[in-house]
């Protein structure tokens, strides 16, 4: 892999190496998808093989890559099945030995590129090969990507924008999506992911959120808004025409249903209509090894997994009467076999009628990344995030005025 240009046929069949440098698996195939307005396809991740499965690794795990291996930056690996995307192309499988006026492409070159956030890599050049017939040998010849332009089409522009920005901060993916016109922002939202959808929702203010999918049909918008933290869906079924509220809340899990009808019950800018009710609840007589498998979890918000909150039985909100609660520090402390009632913190909470300011300065008090929310019988009804405090208190156009800021 001789100076910037590195060739995708030697980078498949690498080992893929933890970062430690152990190698968990073998790099398959890379992931690409079109640039924007004439810049060069970029490189979204790798296919590899680990543990006998097909899994995607993002390119911005990949700490370095070179004739060692593709090396993560950190220990942990995601290993859900890969599943191609529409709008992403794999360069063995789907443009390697593409055929061209009489050429065929042998091999991909990618380059190293900085770019405002963190590095990756894009197509830099496509290596063709045409066959020598009559015992003349083949030849070759290496070409600027944008000489082979048909290579990297995809079915729509929308399916491309939306592989592009999979693996995107959700904030950074508003920031993009609020630049586009509305007709293309719901083009949009119809390519994206049902989970990726939803992150970008909560990353948005009402108002916008619900623009984004007023042409999306019932059962898909069912589906995107059960991928949202309830709290964040209260808030934007409150925005709803009652009517469409009603339809959305009848079509949804009636168990869900039930927890948002709950959270819209309390009057906006209280701790209540604050509060989501998805948070690790445990009992006392569970223990810090059982605590801390739940806290690895990877779907539990850094917010919320940084503590677990120790209840008498039922542990579903609205749950028995509250005891305390065990911060992750302390876990980490604690022998596994430790019962959490002998590590429990008996911090104070707040109530559901509490207004939005006080719960800001109560957690400011107490440097608190969450706290519990009570009923007037002791009964633990929910938590309040720090960032949903934050989210709160700055004004409503923080987002914009931040990536003004940015662009100065």
């Amino acid at each position: 892999m001789a100076g910037d240009l590195i060739y995708a046929f030697r980078i498949m069949r690498l080992p893929l190496l933890d970062a430690g440098g152990a190698a968990i698996g073998r790099i398959d195939d890379i992931v690409v998808v079109p640039g924007r307005s004439g810049t060069a396809p970029r490189v979204t991740g790798f296919v590899a093989t680990s543990q006998r499965r097909r899994i995607f690794v993002n390119a911005n795990r990949v700490a370095s890559l070179d004739t060692e291996g593709a090396r993560l930056r950190s220990w942990d690996v995601d290993l859900n099945p890969f599943k191609p995307r529409e709008g992403e192309q794999l360069l063995s499988a789907h443009i390697i030995d593409s055929r061209l006026d009489g050429e065929s492409v042998s091999d991909v070159a990618l380059r190293p590129t900085v770019g405002e956030r963190e590095n990756g890599w894009e197509v830099a050049k496509v290596r063709l090969t045409r066959r020598g017939v009559l015992g003349r040998r083949s030849t070759y010849r290496l070409v600027e990507w944008n000489e082979v332009n048909n290579l990297w089409a995809t079915s729509t522009e929308m399916a491309a924008e939306a592989a592009r920005l999979r693996d995107m901060h959700p904030s950074d993916v508003a920031a993009v999506v609020r630049a586009l016109p509305a007709t293309q922002r719901q083009l949009l939202a119809k390519e994206m992911d049902d989970d990726r959808l939803a992150d970008l929702l909560e990353e948005l203010p009402e108002s916008e959120q619900l623009s984004l999918i007023a042409n999306l049909d019932l059962d898909r918008v069912i589906d995107v808004l059960e991928e949202m933290e309830f709290d964040d869906l209260a808030d934007l079924l409150a925005e709803m025409p009652a009517q469409q509220r009603s339809t959305v809340l009848e079509a949804m899990d009636d168990e869900d249903a039930d927890v948002v009808r709950s959270l819209l019950s309390y009057a906006p800018g209280t701790a209540g209509a604050l509060m989501t009710p998805e948070i690790i609840i445990m009992g006392a007589n569970a223990t810090v090894a059982e605590a801390l498998a739940q806290v690895r979890d990877p779907e539990w918000l850094v917010s919320i997994a940084a503590q677990v909150f120790v209840v008498q039985p039922p542990y579903k909100a609205p749950t028995g009467t509250y005891l305390g609660v065990v911060h992750v520090q302390r876990l980490l402390r604690e022998p596994p076999g430790t019962e959490l009632g002998r590590c429990i913190a008996k911090e104070p909470t707040v109530s559901p009628s509490l207004s939005d300011r006080e719960v800001a300065e109560f957690l400011a008090s107490y440097n608190l990344l969450a706290v519990g929310v009570c009923d007037e019988s002791g009964q633990l009804l929910g938590a309040i995030t720090v960032d949903d405090v934050l989210d709160r208190m700055l004004p409503a156009d923080w987002r914009q005025r931040r990536r003004q800021a940015a662009q100065q």
